[in-house]
């Protein structure tokens, strides 16, 4: 294995982890919010909740394609 496809396969894990934890970070604020739900509300906390499991979905979306593609590309050369 050469550098660039171990480099392409530490990204793309590294995006599925990040996401991972923004998700994880997302269930968590949103179970908190029990404790200062007006606040929660008018900070906007629905709606940045939403955004947050997008951007999270989206860094293991591309984490996953990294990956596989980096898998394929490793398999096709041998």
């Amino acid at each position: 294995m050469n550098s660039t496809a171990l480099a392409g396969l530490v990204m793309g894990i590294l995006a599925i982890v990040l996401g991972i934890g923004l998700v994880f970070g997302g269930l968590r604020r949103r179970q908190m919010k029990h404790d200062n739900a007006p606040t929660y509300q008018a900070l906007g906390g629905p709606i940045y909740m939403v955004f947050q499991f997008g951007c999270a979905g989206l860094l293991i979306l591309v984490g996953l394609i990294m990956v596989v593609a980096t898998a394929i590309l490793l398999i096709a050369h041998h």
